[in-house]
């Protein structure tokens, strides 16, 4: 049987609960990892999944010890791909991740590889969307809908969620490029080593 999608209004208590399971994170980390708050629950104001997301930035997924993650009780769920943009391309390399899932707070941990597209694309979401409070407020109206229409039904609900995300990071990869390289903001960007 296939879990209920609920979409909840923001949440301020989803910055805690990603800094609380970043310091659990910290010491099961290789040399040189960043943590970072992405997702919807990183995006104040955002309407989501009551799921925290978290990436953790590696230079090589090789090196992550998955049995350290599971004596700290995250869920190792394996062989994972990440969703390809519509009209590209893209090696598997670009989208592959490590995946963890922890239960209290409920939260999921994707660990990619620095400078691959999916570990790049995640961040590109999550600053997008901060610094466009209208597109983040209409994506957020699309998951409510969404959400309404296939509450059991997952597969439909990111088919057409995907697209739409799709279609609002070829605003975003624009936008990025007319930063020129300025540095944005990191919400607790955490670096060991």
């Amino acid at each position: 049987m296939t879990k209920r999608i609920e979409i909840k209004p923001y949440r301020s208590e989803w910055r805690t609960d990603f800094q609380d399971i970043a310091r659990t994170l910290m010491p099961l980390l290789p040399e040189h990892a960043s943590i970072h708050h992405i997702g919807s629950t990183a995006v104040p104001g955002l309407a989501a999944k009551d799921i925290v997301d978290i990436q953790i930035t590696v230079d090589d997924l090789d090196r992550v010890q998955t049995a350290l993650f599971a004596a700290s009780g995250f869920r190792h769920i394996p062989n994972r791909i990440d969703h390809t943009p519509e009209g590209r391309s893209l090696a598997v390399e670009d989208l592959t991740k490590l995946l963890f899932k922890f239960d209290h707070p409920a939260s999921h941990v994707h660990v990619r590889e620095r400078g691959r597209f999916n570990q790049r694309y995640a961040l590109l979401c999550r600053d997008y969307l901060r610094a466009h409070p209208d597109a983040s407020a209409a994506y957020g109206k699309v998951k409510f809908e969404l959400a309404h229409r296939f509450p059991g039904d997952s597969k439909s609900y990111y088919v057409v969620k995907d697209l739409v995300f799709d279609i609002l990071m070829a605003g975003a990869t624009d936008w990025a490029a007319t930063m020129n390289g300025r540095n944005r903001k990191l919400t607790m960007t955490t670096n060991r080593g």
